[in-house]
């Protein structure tokens, strides 16, 4: 058996940022080949972690990867235990890489499907091994909890990896795409036309507006344009071609598209940790691109 000096546990630690203990131990157990201590640890390690998989999980980012020339866009939540963690480097490379592997690979419809990948920016490496690389250094649980692609051109946008949008569109270019994303994620519209909003909530809306005309004492025959001048202001914080765009409210988000010559289509908002469509309201006001 090869003599375990204490070089090659240093450059073991180095390579692995894992305990001197641990890599001393793996070194031991492979006969000196650091090869194969590497890959003890990684066992070790993800049968470490595979105890750990109740953990709660409510820090991490929102991954967006959107593109108009390439006609795709991809949104993604990888969560963590921590706040640091969500900042280490690494992590963010890894929410990266799952967005922009799942909007330009072959795309995935679960989690364990996009794990399986090729990560695009580590040659020869799986997604699932560099999550393994990570949570074996950081000993937290990582757990990819939604994923969605759109196969068209997009636009999109991260603030403060807590929010994400991502944006179908036709036509226009990435810039003015990422800026409408920014207001979606600033303003939270519920859908993207007035066509798309659900017809028993505007409904219900007309209704109380025309009740409370009528307790205000005022004429059935104008009732009807009231409620069509009060409808502008719902439509106007509801509907996002219809809100004054954050960067130019004396315009529309639609007139600035429109302005732009695109069209907007469609669109997923995000926030971190959330349940349900990703369409919740957020106190947190967006006020700047990342």
């Amino acid at each position: 058996m090869a003599e375990i000096t204490a070089a090659m546990v240093k450059q073991l630690r180095d390579e692995t940022q894992l305990p001197m203990m641990e890599c001393k131990k793996a070194l031991n157990e492979s006969g000196g080949d650091m090869e194969a201590a590497k890959q003890t640890l990684r066992e070790s390690g993800k049968k470490f972690m595979g105890k750990r998989q109740d953990r709660a999980t409510e820090e991490g980012r929102i991954g967006v990867y959107a593109s108009i020339g390439d006609g795709v866009g991809a949104i993604i939540e990888l969560q963590c235990e921590s706040a640091p963690v969500a900042a280490n480097d690494e992590f963010i490379q890894l929410a990266d890489d799952l967005a922009k592997q799942l909007a330009t690979g072959p795309g995935a419809t679960t989690p364990e499907a996009l794990w399986a990948q090729q990560s695009p920016s580590k040659s020869g490496v799986m997604l699932e091994q560099q999550r393994d690389e990570i949570q074996n250094k950081i000993r937290e649980v990582f757990r990819l909890a939604r994923l969605e692609r759109f196969d068209a051109p997009c636009g999109g946008f991260v603030h403060m990896a807590k929010i994400g949008v991502l944006l179908e569109v036709e036509g226009g270019n990435d810039a003015l795409a990422k800026d409408v994303s920014l207001h979606v994620a600033a303003m939270n519209p519920q859908a993207t036309t007035k066509a798309d909003l659900n017809q028993d909530a505007v409904d219900r809306e007309r209704a109380l507006l025309s009740e409370a005309a009528r307790k205000e004492g005022k004429p059935e025959k104008i009732i009807e344009k009231m409620i069509e001048g009060r409808m502008r202001n719902y439509y106007a914080e509801h509907v996002l071609e219809e809100q004054p765009f954050v960067k130019e409210e004396k315009k529309t988000v639609g007139a600035v598209a429109k302005e732009g010559g695109m069209k907007l289509v469609r669109f997923v908002r995000w926030q971190l940790g959330e349940t349900g469509t990703g369409q919740e309201s957020s106190t947190e006001k967006v006020v700047s691109a990342n």
